[in-house]
């Protein structure tokens, strides 16, 4: 299977297959979502026999209910009025004026010394300066029999009346008077006047249409505060909404057409059948896959490791969706909103440890998204925001918990750290929430983020081996239980190479503190180390470090002898990881830790005896160091070897060793197929002389 895999890459090339799979990755989330927003649809005919009950598969606003829902509460608004308290007295003032014509007309006299106009003229006169009054809209219609009886009254008489005119008005208008009650005051007023002995009866009729038409209304409609009331009103309206699972119709109804306005808002009909949220999604997957194809080509990783990372996306992704599904088909049978059990954390902390953070981070950021619009249960325009922000919220948090300290342990902690962060959105949802819950629903919901916060742990460390395996990604986690010293094959090298085990423990350190110094990956350096020379268990008297108290058996055998030993120990020991399937970065380590180079010792040797001998026979078959790591390990593995062998080594002496070792592996070229820069190799030796100083440091000398 892998080799045809790798066949294929070879034929397609990178950029063919991962195109593909963000490709695959998007049509596997389009057919996830699809049945989401796709409602199901019926053949239904207006006015004839339901063949079946139909529900409404989703909550949407009726648009014409609520119209005539808002309107109804509008109409129920009672009109706010506004008092005009300066009415009274422009009325009275219009009285008076009214008054003063007719005393100006009643006074007229001849400039000239001719007589005094007679009374038709002074009537018309009269009526002249009354235009005014007349033509302003009120109902003041005055006789010229009226007119007249007014200029005949005295003038004495015509002032008493005035006073008791306005007098009158201004008390009726003191309080206020709206537009319906002032039929009711004019006639009030009339009968009021009317029964004043103080007024003569000539002019009765010209007083009581005076009063009648001084009663004006002064409390008017604000039209302006009532519209503004009428709109707040409709504004406090909740949408008229049909709810998802509310029936619409049942069977052997007949399908009138407020039925069928219904079903078709619902999308419900064929007819009907909305298109546009199918394209929506398909834009948010273009969105979606375009940010993916970015981040993998902005991942400094290899082209192979990025395909690998497309890979296990995908599956992450497919395994988060698999659920969330689950849980949108069985969501529906509770009260209670049981979205709030998916583990939030399980898609981030997955990929976190087997890809890297900016992979973890669009996982969580794309699975809150799609949850949101798989889980939707009340009304929204797009998506559940209640676990959108939710599922981020865990997810980014377990994200940002487990790094590269991802022990077991570490593990467990982060994931009581997002059921902690799971309850305490839960409680700003609750508490943010119009609704009131009961105590059970408080206890579920609280019950549910503790539960989401420890199944991602839980999920995550059980499935991480399976895509281990799946997928031969090395993560940190395993790279730990690599290391402990209880693995079988590490027991092995212990109890049947000792002097091997040593070494490989010094050389580990030496790495480690290398490695992480140049940001290389100073875990899988240090745990490479404690494999790579198990090749060494096959013979190991054969090697100085494990010659305890015995002759060396190289003096009794010639140099090509001693050097197909020695040479053969790495792939002897790439041999024996791969029997027991060991990742392919510790089988790496093992099989390039020497490089190419010479096994000098030995081939100076023969070279005595042998002038012609070739170099190329006491070199080992490599590859040369691919990786940062395995450089650094190629160098810690001949530094710690040659310390080891000197006589009262002083920091000086260690300094000019670790040079003279890396100079003469540049030279040889060990370093040219791996990444290592000429500034990082000055970091190494300086962190080597370091350690190594540490390591051989000067003790005090006990008295005997």
């Amino acid at each position: 299977m892998r080799q045809q895999a790798k066949s294929l890459y070879e034929k397609a090339g990178y950029k063919v297959i991962s195109i593909g799979l963000i490709f695959l990755i998007g049509v596997m989330v389009y057919a996830f979502l699809y049945s989401s927003i796709n409602n199901e649809t019926y053949d239904i005919q207006l006015f004839q026999l339901s063949d079946e009950t139909i529900r409404s598969a989703k909550t949407v606003e009726d648009p014409i209910k609520t119209e005539l829902e808002r309107n109804r509460v509008a109409a129920e608004i009672s009109p706010s009025y506004q008092y005009s308290d300066e009415l009274a007295g422009n009325q009275a003032a219009v009285i008076g004026s009214l008054f003063d014509y007719v005393l100006e007309v009643k006074n007229m006299v001849n400039v000239k010394g001719k007589k005094a106009p007679d009374m038709a003229s002074m009537v018309s006169a009269l009526r002249e300066n009354l235009r005014l009054i007349e033509s302003s809209g009120n109902d003041l219609k005055l006789t010229d029999e009226t007119l007249q009886n007014l200029l005949l009254l005295p003038e004495e008489r015509l002032r008493g009346v005035q006073k008791i005119l306005q007098d009158t008005i201004e008390n009726k208008l003191s309080e206020p008077l709206r537009e319906e009650a002032v039929m009711a005051v004019k006639n009030s007023i009339e009968q009021e006047i009317r029964g004043n002995k103080s007024i003569p009866t000539s002019i009765l009729p010209a007083a009581t249409a005076i009063a009648r038409f001084a009663i004006k209304p002064n409390e008017m409609i604000d039209e302006e505060l009532t519209k503004a009331q009428m709109e707040q009103a409709k504004a406090s309206v909740e949408p008229t909404r049909i709810l998802q699972g509310q029936v619409l119709v049942q069977e052997g109804q007949v399908v009138d057409r407020e039925v069928y306005r219904q079903l078709e808002l619902a999308g419900l009909t064929e007819e009907k059948q909305n298109f546009k949220p199918l394209i929506g999604l398909l834009l948010f997957i273009v969105i979606a896959m375009s940010l993916l194809s970015l981040i993998t080509a902005r991942s400094m990783a290899k082209k192979p490791d990025k395909i690998t990372s497309l890979l296990i996306l995908g599956f992450v992704l497919a395994v988060s969706l698999a659920l969330l599904k689950l849980i949108s088909l069985v969501g529906p049978n509770f009260d209670v909103n049981v979205a709030f059990l998916f583990p939030t954390a399980l898609a981030g902390m997955i990929v976190r440890l087997l890809i890297d953070e900016r992979y973890a981070i669009f996982a969580s950021f794309f699975i809150a998204v799609s949850a949101g619009i798989m889980l939707q249960r009340d009304y929204a325009e797009i998506v559940e925001m209640n676990i959108v922000l939710y599922i981020l919220i865990g997810g980014i948090t377990g994200i940002y918990l487990i790094e590269r300290n991802d022990r077991r342990a570490y593990l467990l902690q982060a994931s009581l750290v997002v059921a902690a962060v799971n309850v305490l959105y839960v409680g700003f949802y609750l508490l943010m929430s119009q609704r009131q819950y009961s105590w059970t629903e408080v206890g579920f919901y609280i019950g549910a983020a503790v539960a989401s916060g420890l199944a991602s742990g839980a999920l995550t460390m059980g499935l991480l081996p399976f895509f281990e395996s799946a997928f031969r990604k090395l993560s940190t986690m395993r790279l730990i239980e690599l290391s402990n010293p209880n693995h079988p094959l590490l027991k092995k090298i212990l109890m049947e190479t000792p002097g091997t085990y040593h070494h490989s423990v010094m050389v580990a350190n030496l790495a480690d503190a290398s490695c992480e110094a140049i940001g290389a990956n100073g875990l899988l350096a240090r745990v490479g180390c404690y494999y790579h020379d198990i090749g060494k268990t096959k013979m190991p008297q054969f090697f100085i470090e494990n010659q305890l108290n015995i002759p060396n058996p190289h003096d009794a055998i010639p140099p090509e002898t001693s050097r197909d030993i020695i040479l053969a120990h790495s792939k002897q020991g790439a041999d024996i990881l791969k029997r027991h399937k060991m990742p392919k970065e510790i089988v790496d380590i093992a099989m390039q830790h020497h490089g190419t180079s010479l096994l000098k010792f030995f081939y100076h040797k023969e070279k005595e005896k042998n002038p012609e001998v070739s170099e190329e026979h006491y070199r080992y078959i490599g590859p040369k160091p691919q990786t940062k790591e395995i450089a650094v390990i190629c160098i810690a593995d001949s530094i710690e070897a040659a310390v080891r062998s000197m006589k009262a080594p002083t920091s000086e002496k260690i300094k000019n060793l670790v040079d003279a070792i890396v100079e003469d592996k540049l030279k040889d070229g060990q370093f040219d197929e791996c990444d290592i820069t000429m500034k990082e190799l000055k970091t190494v030796k300086k962190v080597m002389c370091e350690t190594m100083n540490g390591t051989f440091h000067t003790r005090i000398e006990y008295p005997k």
